[in-house]
């Protein structure tokens, strides 16, 4: 599996990575097998993908004790990245939130550790510099290898540096379907030096190829900008792009065919040969799908196929514009 460096950081992560959010099971992703998840991890270490990306909010913990449980043994062999929520930012309360997160993973360090969202949709948040200066401490302890953040635009970032940080990476919605970052934040993490880690790369499975409507998709994972915002879950209000949207999953799904390749894999390989892109979260409930996942870190699309996926999507990248919050409106966006 290809390694890349992280942004200007000496932090180097395999191209293709796995999202353990259903690990733990959960309301979201459903019951998660733990016997099936030490395989996955297993195998991930096996074939040089063994990156794990969680958070202390998935599955309220579960997630990361999980992981933990099927890395016994082998911690030495993989690199976890997890995340601390905005509300658990105050500089005392990101020492405690690590050491939980630590213990969940049974685990004396971890090797990359997010802000998960940025401190502006707190009330009443710390001061940026106190809750930098905090998460250096954990660093200097040797608890932490790697600071970052997630979900960050082009301003916060400003901020970051205005506060004296200089976050590894970026984790931030990138795939076929959700193309914001490359209006501005990607070249501003390029020419600062920021790595971007890509999650939801095939849009929650919608570039799998398994759904031909916005009807057939589980409901708590049509919530996004994509689809209307009167579907349950949803909190964004706005008319979505849903026609742009399947039109662009059938001329990709007809690309693919062309092509003989499977569509997750070519979404996937997608995403990965985009300049600034270190490494793709996706996530596996099976040893099948992380093995599949895993094909992509090694496949490289032809010019001409990355040339027809980009004009496939560009329609529906111009109309939902810069806005990278998935989740709210373009007026309510977390991420400027």
């Amino acid at each position: 599996m290809e390694k890349r460096r992280c942004g200007s950081s000496g932090l180097e992560l395999p191209v293709v990575g796995v999202g353990v959010w259903a690990f733990g099971g959960g309301s979201y992703w459903g019951e998660q097998d733990q016997g099936e998840v030490d395989r996955i991890v297993a195998r991930a270490l096996d074939l040089g993908c063994g990156f794990f990306d969680t958070a202390e909010m998935y599955n309220e913990g579960r997630s990361e004790e999980s992981l933990g449980k099927a890395l016994a043994g082998r911690r030495s062999q993989a690199l976890i990245c997890s995340k601390i929520p905005p509300d658990h930012c105050q500089p005392e309360a990101v020492i405690q939130h690590c050491d939980a997160s630590l213990r969940r993973l049974g685990t004396d360090h971890v090797d990359l550790y997010l802000i998960h969202w940025p401190l502006t949709t707190v009330k009443n948040p710390p001061r940026l510099d106190q809750t930098i200066d905090a998460m250096r401490s954990l660093q200097a302890a040797g608890k932490v290898r790697f600071i970052g953040v997630s979900n960050y635009g082009p301003r916060q970032l400003e901020e970051l540096r205005s506060a004296g940080a200089h976050p590894a990476c970026n984790e931030l919605p990138y795939s076929l379907l959700a193309r914001a970052i490359e209006h501005a934040l990607m070249p501003v993490c390029e020419r600062t030096g920021i790595g971007i880690i890509a999650y939801m790369p095939l849009m929650q499975g919608l570039l799998t190829g398994r759904y031909a409507s916005a009807d057939d998709l589980p409901a708590n994972r049509a919530r996004t900008r994509q689809f209307r915002g009167d579907r349950p879950g949803s909190r964004h209000g706005e008319p979505g792009f849903e026609e742009l949207t399947f039109r662009a999953v059938r001329a990709i799904r007809g690309l693919c065919d062309q092509a003989g390749m499977p569509m997750e894999r070519a979404a996937l390989a997608w995403c990965a040969a985009r300049f600034g892109v270190t490494c793709t979260i996706a996530g596996a409930r099976t040893v099948a799908q992380l093995e599949e996942n895993a094909k992509a870190g090694e496949t490289r699309l032809s010019d001409d196929l990355l040339s027809a996926l980009d004009a496939a999507t560009d329609e529906l990248k111009q109309a939902m514009g810069p806005s990278v919050d998935l989740f709210e409106s373009a007026a309510n966006t977390r991420t400027w």
